[in-house]
């Protein structure tokens, strides 16, 4: 192989062993909102809190997927196998058409979700009382710095504010606002970092072809034998 196809190479093994730790980082994370201790309270909630169980769902299914992809690519770059590339293509594709459609429907309505979702985690812990809705409350409160629907003079969910001093108790904000205007001021950054990791895999999908077709070129060039 050349300089060019020399440089894919590394750079896809580079790739791969990232995007494999990347991927048991989402997995494991999946693991911990779905049955972690603290986050167990999350999957207590109904009506259209459906979502989030959703969303983890594909947090996990997403980490897999990235597994399976780093490991079938640094197959095919050590051992020069042309079938394992093109199977690592299509499944880079995939991610990155993934990738950019998540960024987009962050960028658009993520705050927007998450306020509902927190809105609704809130009426029913007003109705039920529910420990586990508690719990669910409290991460956000915590989260977000903020204090039910009516910041400092909440008096429905007080209970699962921030601990503070009277005075700090009664600068809390309203959590649906703070949700939507925290995600708005961060949402081209949001966008940013898809777009920018959706750049990379583009990369690695280049290098990958290039590899491929010095591959196919030098099966093509091979010397033959009498």
């Amino acid at each position: 192989m050349d300089g060019c196809a020399q440089m894919c190479k590394w750079f896809l093994i580079l790739f791969n062993s990232l995007f494999a730790l990347v991927g048991f980082g989402l997995v494991l994370i999946g693991f911990w909102l779905r049955f972690g201790a603290q986050t167990q309270g999350l999957f207590d909630i109904d009506l259209n809190t459906a979502d989030f169980t959703i969303g983890v769902t594909v947090l996990m299914v997403t980490g897999v997927l990235m597994l399976v992809t780093a490991v079938i690519g640094d197959c095919g770059v050590c051992n020069q196998s042309k079938t394992s590339l093109s199977v690592f293509a299509g499944l880079l594709s995939v991610l990155m058409m993934a990738e950019i459609a998540a960024g987009v429907m962050s960028f658009m309505w993520g705050g927007q979700k998450v306020a509902d979702f927190y809105l609704t985690v809130y009426a029913q812990y007003v109705n039920s009382r529910s420990v586990g809705q508690a719990v669910a409350l409290k991460l956000f409160h915590n989260a977000f710095d903020c204090c039910g629907v009516g910041g400092g003079i909440e008096l429905f969910v007080r209970d699962t504010c921030p601990d503070g001093n009277f005075v700090q108790k009664l600068t809390f904000s309203s959590c649906p606002n703070v949700i939507i205007s925290m995600f708005d001021s961060k949402a081209p950054l949001l966008l940013g970092g898809f777009l920018g990791t959706a750049a990379v895999m583009m990369v690695a999908l280049v290098c990958c072809c290039v590899l491929s077709n010095r591959l196919k070129a030098s099966l093509y060039s091979s010397p033959s034998v009498y």
